[in-house]
């Protein structure tokens, strides 16, 4: 029996492909395919089934492309939910055979309502892996407030209560020693507190996670679990109803994206449609000249979760300046969050713009100790843009600076006086170069 953990930094999310004796299954797919059907083609195996842990708003998953390409069925926990393509939706206990390998669908809503676990029964009957989506985390579990924007009479603290039972009464009679296969990691908006390590025991889980302590209340859980939450990204309910409605094939969205693009035509396009400049390259050689209008979102890092939490429409048709041979990863990186309207990029990349004479931007940058000189000399005290989370703000900030957070940034820039002079600075040259074209622009 194989076990592979496919995990994918820029979304910090897991998937999982089990094969058994030439058949597989892969559990929470990515949007591109193609990976998981080279693994199976590799070891000779089909893939037999495509597990979901539940309707996921924080990507789009690749369930129905992978279906067509493969024939495999795909599978979610009991829901009721009518769905733009077939599943089966299962009943909890329910097994399915991978080869001489078992995976039995354990029902945990809570995250939400049809969300649902997966235990890996080996050859020999021992159960040995539970697959828990986004019930369970390392340090934490799953957000409860992410239902209510589909459903709205699910409340997050109907789906709390409803967590803290699957916790006890389905998650902690397991043994101690299978391992905890989580669907994010460090960095996922889908909770508050997850860890850095990628797998760990049951065993140790219920001795550092909080959520599985012994002696927790309902009441206390409930309170610690909804105390602190944010909003969260505005592209999370569209990405669930393109997981539960369906979406167009990668490979159309691959095909579309990746249409070269003269500078003339660039431009043309651009004043034409309106499209959204997007510049990936890294925050340095944008400061240094860029196509005025432009946001940047650089790849390095949280790209795909920055360019949903800052892109407030799906729908938005988006240009691409990117660093040369980096253009498909990034029209695959949008896709994974939906953003499906890339319609081409520009050939040539920033040279190619600055070569046929259009016009640049630029963003002139000052250290610490400029910006500590300028508030020292100057007659009028200087305009101070904080734009980190507003937890970062309270924990320490610069004396006088306002907090405007990025990831609220049509909030923040209510603050904003274009009329003025104002000094940016956050905690990454993302961040800071993302704030100040959208403060220029105010096109989001």
């Amino acid at each position: 029996m194989k076990i592979e953990q496919i995990y994918t930094g820029c979304l910090a999310q897991g998937a999982y492909y089990i094969e058994s004796k030439g058949e597989a299954a892969v559990i929470d797919p990515l949007r591109e395919v193609q990976p998981y059907i080279d693994i199976a083609n590799k070891r000779n195996a089909q893939i037999k089934y495509i597990f979901e842990t539940h309707f996921h708003a924080d990507f789009v998953s690749g369930h129905i492309d992978l279906a067509k390409k493969t024939g495999a069925q795909i599978v979610y926990g009991p829901t009721s939910m009518k769905t733009g393509y077939e599943m089966i939706s299962a009943e909890d206990g329910q097994i399915f055979n991978v080869g001489d390998a078992k995976i039995k669908v354990i029902h945990t809503p809570g995250h939400t309502l049809e969300s649902s676990c997966f235990l890996l029964i080996d050859e020999i009957g021992k159960e040995t892996a539970l697959f828990t989506g986004d019930t369970l985390f390392l340090g934490d579990v799953g957000r409860p407030d992410l239902a209510q924007h589909v459903i709205s009479d699910l409340t997050e603290e109907k789906l709390a209560g409803m967590l803290y039972d699957s916790l006890q009464n389905k998650i902690m009679p397991l043994s101690d020693d299978i391992i905890v296969y989580p669907g994010h990691g460090a960095g996922s908006p889908c909770g508050k507190n997850l860890s850095k390590e990628t797998s760990d025991t049951l065993g140790n889980q219920k001795k550092t996670n909080y959520a599985l302590r012994p002696g927790l209340t309902k009441e206390v859980f409930m309170k610690e679990l909804l105390e602190g939450l944010t909003p969260p990204p505005g592209y999370f309910p569209k990405n669930v109803l393109m997981n539960i409605q369906g979406y167009e094939s990668i490979d159309k969205v691959l095909k579309k994206g990746q249409k070269a693009l003269s500078p003339k035509e660039f431009e043309f396009i651009a004043f034409e449609t309106r499209a959204l400049v997007l510049d990936t390259r890294n925050a340095i050689d944008f400061s240094n000249a860029h196509i005025p209008n432009s946001i940047n979102i650089g790849l390095d890092g949280q790209f795909a979760i920055w360019a949903g939490t800052l892109i407030p429409d799906i729908q938005q048709e988006i240009l691409v300046v990117a660093e040369p041979g980096k253009e498909e990863e990034v029209v695959t990186r949008l896709a994974r969050v939906g953003y499906d309207n890339t319609i081409g990029y520009l050939e040539g990349s920033i040279n190619a713009w600055i070569k046929a004479g259009f016009e640049t931007d630029s963003i002139k940058n000052v250290t610490a100790e400029e910006l500590s000189k300028i508030v020292q000399d100057a007659d009028e005290k200087p305009i101070i843009l904080d734009v980190r989370k507003e937890s970062e703000h309270y924990s320490e900030h610069l004396i006088g600076s306002t907090n405007t957070p990025l990831d609220y940034i049509n909030e923040s820039m209510l603050k904003v006086k274009k009329d003025k002079i104002q000094y940016v600075y956050c905690g990454s040259w993302i961040s800071l170069h993302d704030f100040y074209i959208h403060f220029k622009s105010k096109r989001l």
